[in-house]
């Protein structure tokens, strides 16, 4: 892990995308791994607001909650084009055998977004990985693009 603080990195990965990212909190792991992975393809400081979204994310564990995250932002990309410019996650809590995430998102158009990379296609499922660690929360995503 990097630090106590939080952050990402975007890692050489062959014909996909790999972002690892450190956090004190697994919210903060997942935020951070959402930044990465939407800064390693669009710059959207000029992009226009599309206004706030907000989901519920459940999954039988703390990766799958990652992966689920992730899976909304290509969904809203692909279904809406929007683009998260910010967000902020609830609490992960345990509910019927699983973990549930409520997230909510600052959404940006993409078409008024400049894209500087890649753009994803898919969360890969392989490699996916999110855990505790005695500095904190690190996390591994790869993306198809």
């Amino acid at each position: 892990m990097e630090s106590a603080a939080s952050g990402h990195r975007t890692v050489p990965h062959t014909a996909d995308l790999q972002v690892e990212a450190w956090s004190p909190t697994a919210e903060g792991c997942i935020g951070e791994l959402v930044r990465g992975v939407v800064d390693s393809f669009a710059d959207l400081t000029a992009a226009g607001s599309a206004g706030e979204r907000a989901c519920t994310v459940v999954a039988a564990s703390d990766a799958d909650l990652l992966a689920g995250v992730l899976e909304e932002v290509v969904y809203r990309m692909d279904a809406d084009g929007e683009l998260p410019t910010a967000l902020a996650l609830g609490a992960i809590h345990d509910a019927d055998g699983g973990r549930t995430l409520e997230v909510r998102f600052e959404m940006a158009d993409t078409a008024t977004a400049a894209l500087v990379g890649a753009v994803p296609k898919a969360v890969s499922l392989h490699g996916l990985d999110l855990r505790p660690g005695p500095g904190g929360w690190t996390g591994r995503v790869t993306v198809d693009v």
